[in-house]
C-alpha cells in the first residue's frame, strides 16, 4: 500500500503528538493535560467560526493560574517544535519524491536546470565560462538576536529527526519499538528542559553556535560542485570548467561592534582564532579519513614518478618524518603522502597558537620541527599531487572523487571556515578620530571642520605616522587602535584571506569612509607603507532611507579622492557596498524601502561603472518578510537588470541559520537554489525596464511612504507600540549577546530594527512587511488603465512580483481579530484607538489590493500548501497569543521595578510564550 506524503506527514503530527500528551500526563498530571486539550478544542471551534468561542477562550485563560500556565505554554510550544520537525522531514520526502519523478531529467531550481536552460537559450561555451568564473556568492552568517530557541532545545529536535529516520527504516517490530522508546526519551527530556537561558550567550557562545553549523556545510558543498561540474559537462563537454569557488562563507559573529559593547579586540582576536583552529581540525579529519580509505598498493597499481619524488623531497626537508613513514608498508605510496600532510597540518595548527607574536619566516620554520602550512594554497600543491598520482591509476576517475572533495573544501573554507567582517557605526569611528587627531596635534578642533576640511586632513595626514599616548586615550579609542593592530596582524599571519570587509553602519558622507583608511594606514608597519601592501575592503553601508538616497553621492565623493581610488584599484577595481533592508523598511515602510534599494542599486552601479569598477552588493537581509526576508533565490532573481553580475553577498541571520542548514538535506536544497538563481540572474539578457513602470513605482512609494510616515508620526504611536506589542519582553529575552538598542535611547529611531519586526510578529499584526501598500495601490486600481498597468507589472516584473508575494505571505500571517487582543491592551484614549483603526483598516486595503493584483479570491491561493500550513498551526498558535495578552494584561499590576517572586513569574510566563510564539510562526525578527 503506497502511503500518499501528506498521510505520512498527518501520520507523523499524530504519531508525536500521541507521545507528547502522554508525556505530559506522566509528568504533569491529568488535570494539565485536561486544561490543555479543553484549549485546544477552544481553539479548533474558534477557528472553524464557533459563537463566542473567542471570548471562552479568553475566559478559560484568564481562570488559570501561573504554574498551570506554565504548563498549558510549555504544551502548545512543544507540539508546535515537533510540527515543524514534522514539517521539514515532509519537505525532504518531497524534495526526494520530486528528484524520482523527473530523474534523469533536472529538478527545478538546480544548477543543471540552470545550465540547461542558459544554454538552450543560446549560451555559447565562452560566454558560460565567463558566467561561471564571475559567480561569487558569499553568505554572512550573523549573530543578531532573533534566534529565539535554545542550542540544547535544538539538539532535542536534532536527535528526533536522526530517530525518526530509523523509525522509517527499522524492518523488525523490535527495532521499531526500541526506537520508539529512545523517541519517548527524547521528548520528556525535551519536556524537562528550560526553554530560555538564564542568560544573555556571551558573544564567543554564538562564535560557538555558529561554528555547529559548518559540518553541515562541509559535507554539502564539495556535493554542490560536484553537481556543478557535472552540470556543465553534460551541457557544454570539456569546454567549461568550474576552477575556483562559487560559493564561500562569511561571518559577523565576534566582528559586529556595531552598538554592542562586548565586541572587543581581544574577542574578536578569540574569534579568529577559534575558526582557524576549527578550519584545521575540520582539515585533519579528513586527512584521516582519507588515509584510511586510500589503501592503494604500488604492487596493485603504477604511480606516478611525481609522487615518488613528492615523498622523497619531503623527507629530505624534515629527516626525522622518513622514520615515521616506515612504519607504513613501502608500497602504500598514498598513505605516506597523506602522513606527511597530515603532519603538516598538525604543524599548521600548533604554530597556530602562537601566531599571535608575528614571528620571523625563518623562527616559524624552526618551530617544533617546521613544515607548517604558510597557506591553504600550499596545501592544495600537496593534494595535487595526490589527485594527479590517483586519477592515472585504474578506475582512477571514481577513486579520485573523494581527493577532489577536499579539495573544494579548501577552497571554499580555506583555513578559515568563514571570512570574518568588522562592523562598527561610523558615529564611534569619528568620536574616536577626533581624539586621535586632537592627540596627535593635527587639529585642535576637528568636529568643527566641514566635509571638504575633514576629507582633506585625513588625506593629507594619511601617510603620515602619528604617535599616541594610548595611556591618555579613551577606552574606544584604546580598544579601536587595539582592533585595527589586530587585522594587521591577521592579514601577515592568517592570509588576506580571513579577513572580510570592515562594514561601516550609517555611513553619511565620504569622510565616514576615510576615516577607516586613515586607521589603517595609521596602524600599519613602516614596510606596509612603503611597499603599498594590502589594503582592509571597506564597505560603506547605506541603511534608511534617505541614506540610500545620497548613497549614489557618496560613492561618487569617494570615487573623486584619488587617495581612496587608488585603493579601489589595488583591490582590482572592486567595490563592496552593503545595503540594509531592516532599517529602510522601519524608517520609510515597506514599500518604500523596496523601491528604495530597488533604485539606489541601479543609481550606484551607474556611478560604478562611469569609474570603470565593479560593483559587489552586500545584502543586508534579515529572516522576516519586513526586513527584507522571504524566499532567497526570489529576491536574487528580482535584483535590477543589469546591477548583477554573478558577485554577492547574503546575510543570513538568526533562526534562518537553524532553519536552512541544521538538515543536510534542506540545506543542500536551499545552497543550489541560490546557486541556480543566481546563474540564472546574471545569464539573462538586460532588459530596459519601462519607464510607466517606474513612473507608477514612484507614484505608489511617494503614497506609501506618507500613509507610513502618518502611522509612526502619531503623537501616542510608541505608547501603542509599547503596550499593545511585547516589546519589552522582547528587550529581556536572553537571546543575543547584543543589547536590543544602539545607543541606550527610548525613541522609535533608538530601537533595533530586530525588536520592532519581532514584536508586530509575535502580535501577529505583521505591518512592517505590509502597512502604507494598500492606500498607496487601491487609489490606482480605480482607474482600469492602472488597474491593467499594475497587473502588468505583476506579472512581467520580477521585483515587482517578489515585492507583492511577500507582502502577500505576511497579509496571511496576519490575523486581525488575535491583533484585537492586543490592541485592547492600549485603548484607553482616542488617540491610541485612532491608531488601532488606522493599522486595521490599513490591513484591510492592503489585502484587497494584493488579491486585485494577484487576481484571487484568497491569500495564498496560489501556494495551497503554504496557505495550509498556515491554517493547520494557527490552531495551535492562538492560544499562545492569548495567553500572552493575559500576561502582559497581568504585568500591568507590577511596577517595572518589582522583583517579587510573582512578578518575575509572570515575566518569565511571558518570555516562554514569545519562544513558543517564534517557533509558531517560524520566524521572529
Amino acid at each position: 500500500m503506497i502511503v500518499k506524503h501528506e498521510d505520512k506527514l498527518r501520520n507523523e503530527i499524530s504519531f508525536l503528538g500521541t507521545m507528547l500528551g502522554e508525556t505530559i500526563r506522566q509528568i504533569a498530571g491529568d488535570k494539565a493535560l485536561e486544561e490543555l486539550e479543553k484549549l485546544r478544542r477552544l481553539s479548533w471551534n474558534r477557528r472553524s467560526g464557533g459563537s463566542d468561542a473567542e471570548q471562552w477562550m479568553a475566559d478559560a485563560i484568564a481562570s488559570l493560574d501561573n504554574d498551570m500556565l506554565r504548563v498549558i505554554i510549555r504544551g502548545f510550544s512543544v507540539f508546535l517544535d515537533l510540527l515543524n520537525l514534522c514539517e521539514d522531514r515532509q519537505r525532504v520526502r518531497v524534495l526526494r519524491q520530486r528528484v524520482r519523478d523527473t530523474y534523469p531529467d533536472p529538478q527545478s531550481e538546480t544548477i543543471r536546470q540552470a545550465v540547461l536552460q542558459l544554454k538552450a537559450a543560446g549560451t555559447t561555451p565562452d560566454r558560460m565560462q565567463s558566467l561561471v568564473d564571475h559567480l561569487k556568492v558569499e553568505l554572512v552568517f550573523t549573530a543578531h538576536p532573533t534566534e529565539a530557541k535554545r542550542r540544547s532545545i535544538r539538539d532535542k529536535l536534532r536527535r528526533m529527526r536522526e530517530l525518526l529516520g530509523e523509525y522509517d527504516n527499522a524492518q523488525l517490530p523490535p527495532e521499531k519499538l526500541q526506537t520508539e522508546r529512545q523517541l519517548r526519551g527524547e521528548i520528556a527530556k525535551l519536556w524537562q528542559t528550560d526553554f530560555i537561558r538564564p542568560w544573555r550567550p556571551s558573544v564567543m557562545q554564538e562564535v560557538g553556535r555558529g561554528l555547529s553549523f559548518k559540518p553541515v556545510l562541509w559535507q554539502q558543498v564539495p556535493k554542490i560542485f560536484h553537481e556543478f561540474r557535472k552540470a556543465l559537462a553534460f551541457s557544454f563537454a570539456d569546454n567549461v570548467k568550474l576552477d575556483q569557488p562559487c560559493l564561500t562563507f562569511g561571518s559577523w559573529i565576534g566582528g559586529d561592534r556595531d552598538g554592542h559593547p562586548g565586541v572587543t579586540a581581544k574577542v574578536t582576536q578569540e574569534t579568529f582564532s577559534w575558526l582557524r583552529h576549527a578550519a584545521i581540525e575540520f582539515h585533519l579529519q579528513t586527512c584521516r579519513q582519507l588515509f584510511d580509505s586510500l589503501s592503494l598498493s604500488q604492487r596493485q597499481v603504477q604511480f606516478s614518478s611525481s609522487l615518488f619524488a613528492a615523498i622523497a623531497s619531503a623527507t629530505q626537508r624534515w629527516p626525522f618524518l622518513t622514520k615515521r613513514i616506515s612504519e607504513l608498508p613501502p608500497n602504500e605510496l598514498c598513505r605516506r603522502w597523506l602522513l606527511i600532510i597530515r603532519y603538516r597540518l598538525e604543524q599548521t595548527q600548533a604554530i597556530s597558537l602562537v601566531e599571535e607574536s608575528v614571528l620571523p619566516a625563518d623562527e616559524r620554520e624552526n618551530l617544533s620541527g617546521g613544515g607548517a602550512y604558510e597557506s591553504p594554497a600550499e596545501l592544495q600543491l600537496d593534494l595535487d599531487i595526490l589527485l594527479d598520482a590517483i586519477r592515472h591509476c585504474p578506475s582512477g576517475v571514481f577513486v579520485s572523487e573523494e581527493v577532489q572533495v577536499w579539495h573544494d573544501r579548501i577552497e571554499a573554507f580555506g583555513f578559515h571556515l568563514a571570512k570574518l567582517d568588522v562592523r562598527q557605526d561610523s558615529r564611534p569611528y569619528s568620536e574616536v578620530l577626533n581624539e586621535l587627531l586632537r592627540s596627535a596635534k593635527l587639529c585642535d578642533s576637528p568636529e568643527t571642520l566641514d566635509e571638504a576640511g575633514r576629507q582633506k586632513l585625513l588625506v593629507d595626514t594619511l601617510d603620515q605616522k602619528c604617535v599616541f599616548d594610548r595611556k591618555s586615550l579613551s577606552e574606544l579609542a584604546c580598544d579601536t587602535l587595539d582592533l585595527f593592530d589586530l587585522l594587521h596582524r591577521v592579514s601577515k599571519v592568517h592570509g588576506h584571506d580571513a579577513l572580510g570587509g570592515h562594514v561601516v553602519s550609517m555611513t553619511r558622507v565620504p569622510s565616514d569612509i576615510l576615516t577607516v583608511l586613515w586607521l589603517w594606514k595609521q596602524t600599519s608597519s613602516a614596510s606596509d607603507r612603503e611597499t603599498g601592501a594590502y589594503v582592509l575592503p571597506i564597505v560603506p553601508l547605506f541603511e534608511t532611507i534617505d541614506d540610500l538616497e545620497h548613497g549614489p553621492d557618496i560613492l561618487t565623493g569617494l570615487f573623486r579622492v584619488p587617495a581612496y581610488r587608488e585603493v579601489v584599484k589595488q583591490q582590482g577595481n572592486r567595490q563592496t557596498v552593503m545595503l540594509g533592508y531592516s532599517d529602510s523598511t522601519k524608517d520609510g515602510g515597506y514599500l518604500s524601502a523596496c523601491w528604495s534599494l530597488q533604485k539606489a542599486q541601479q543609481k550606484l552601479t551607474s556611478v560604478a561603472k562611469t569609474e570603470n569598477v565593479e560593483l559587489t552588493f552586500f545584502h543586508g537581509r534579515g529572516g522576516s518578510l519586513g526586513r527584507g526576508g522571504g524566499p532567497t533565490a526570489r529576491s536574487i532573481l528580482s535584483l535590477p537588470g543589469g546591477t548583477f553580475h554573478g558577485a554577492l553577498r547574503l546575510t543570513e541571520q538568526g533562526e534562518v541559520l537553524a532553519d536552512r542548514y541544521d538538515d543536510p538535506a534542506i540545506a543542500h536544497r536551499h545552497l543550489e537554489q541560490v546557486l541556480w538563481s543566481a546563474l540564472m540572474a546574471s545569464g539573462r539578457p538586460v532588459s530596459e525596464e519601462r519607464s510607466a513602470y517606474n513612473e507608477t513605482m514612484e507614484a505608489l512609494t511617494k503614497a506609501s511612504f506618507e500613509k507610513y510616515r502618518e502611522l509612526v508620526e502619531q503623537p501616542e504611536f510608541v505608547d501603542f507600540f509599547r503596550r499593545a506589542t511585547p516589546v519589552s519582553g522582547i528587550e529581556q529575552l536572553p537571546i543575543g549577546s547584543r543589547p536590543s538598542r544602539r545607543r541606550g535611547g527610548n525613541r522609535l529611531s533608538d530601537l533595533r530594527a530586530i525588536p520592532w519586526v519581532f514584536s508586530w510578529t509575535q502580535c501577529r499584526l505583521l505591518i512592517p512587511a505590509w502597512y502604507g501598500l494598500g492606500s498607496a495601490m487601491l487609489a490606482l486600481l480605480e482607474d482600469p488603465t492602472m488597474k491593467a498597468t499594475l497587473q502588468e507589472m505583476y506579472s512581467e516584473w520580477p521585483f515587482f512580483r517578489a515585492t507583492i508575494d511577500n507582502a502577500e505571505l505576511a497579509l496571511a500571517k496576519t490575523d486581525l481579530e488575535i491583533a484585537k487582543q492586543y490592541a485592547s491592551l492600549a485603548n484607553d484614549t482616542e488617540g491610541l484607538q485612532n491608531i488601532s483603526s488606522m493599522i486595521f483598516d490599513e490591513y484591510v486595503r492592503s489585502r484587497d489590493a494584493v488579491l486585485a493584483l494577484t487576481q484571487s479570491k484568497d491569500l495564498l491561493d496560489g501556494t495551497p500548501w503554504l496557505k495550509e500550513s498556515i491554517r493547520v498551526r494557527n490552531r495551535y498558535i492562538d492560544p499562545l497569543n492569548m495567553i500572552q495578552v493575559e500576561l502582559i494584561r497581568r504585568a500591568k499590576q507590577f511596577d517595572v521595578d518589582d522583583t517579587s517572586d510573582e512578578a518575575e513569574e509572570v515575566r518569565h510566563l511571558t518570555r516562554l510564550t514569545i519562544n513558543g510564539l517564534a517557533s509558531g510562526m517560524r520566524t521572529s525578527g
